[in-house]
């Protein structure tokens, strides 16, 4: 899409991105009304969460669970610079699904924690992450309950449902983030290879299609 194409597609105040990600959302969800977290000030003017919001639907996809979609890491406004881009943006945005977790009593906004704190490392360090790769958490994904977690770590890989998109800035991947376990981020750093990172995810992905996260997992 050129520039002139993009100005006499969009108007000005339309949030181009944004809606992108929403007709993608449409086709699993239709027209649920998801829980949406915000920040109450906008990163640009001063406010500490880089993301624009996080969305929560309550999937009963593999068994029910949370699936949380941030907006944020794609261009999500009208841009004309931006049209026709190979990525938008930063090129993903995150997901992550989760098993109902006791302690959250339905509202995991950890999760929307450590993705604002993802996309404040991204920013700042101008490094995006990619499919297969691996963020140790120094410690439980999770802190502060009182439930045991043997989830100290994530692995991207891409959305079962969302996949990719391509919006008029560029190509967005959802990238979900999938929680491992203490053995199996020793195996990854014991063999320091992608190999094994993907070894792993399909391992998973074997039982658990869906690839959600639980808390409880040893």
């Amino acid at each position: 899409m050129t520039q002139k194409e993009y100005r006499n597609t969009y108007d000005e105040d339309e949030p181009v991105g944004w809606h992108q990600i929403d007709r993608a959302i449409e086709r699993i969800y239709g027209n649920v009304e998801p829980r949406h977290y915000a920040p109450t000030l906008h990163y640009m003017l001063g406010g500490e969460d880089p993301l624009d919001g996080v969305s929560v639907f309550d999937s009963q996809n593999q068994g029910f669970h949370h699936h949380l979609v941030s907006y944020g890491m794609s261009e999500l406004y009208y841009n004309e610079e931006a049209a026709g881009g190979e990525f938008s943006k930063w090129g993903f945005e995150f997901t992550f699904r989760l098993k109902p977790f006791a302690e959250d009593e339905g509202n995991p906004t950890w999760v929307v924690n450590l993705m604002n704190n993802l996309a404040r490392y991204v920013i700042e360090s101008g490094r995006w992450f990619e499919e297969n790769q691996v963020i140790p958490a120094n410690g439980p994904i999770r802190t502060g309950g009182n439930i045991p977690i043997d989830i100290v770590g994530v692995a991207f890989t891409l959305d079962p449902e969302l996949g990719k998109i391509d919006t008029p800035h560029g190509e967005v991947s959802f990238l979900q983030m999938v929680g491992l376990t203490s053995e199996e981020m020793e195996r990854i750093k014991k063999q320091n290879s992608d190999s094994e990172v993907k070894k792993i995810l399909e391992e998973i992905r074997t039982t658990n299609p869906l690839m959600i996260t639980d808390l409880t997992r040893k």
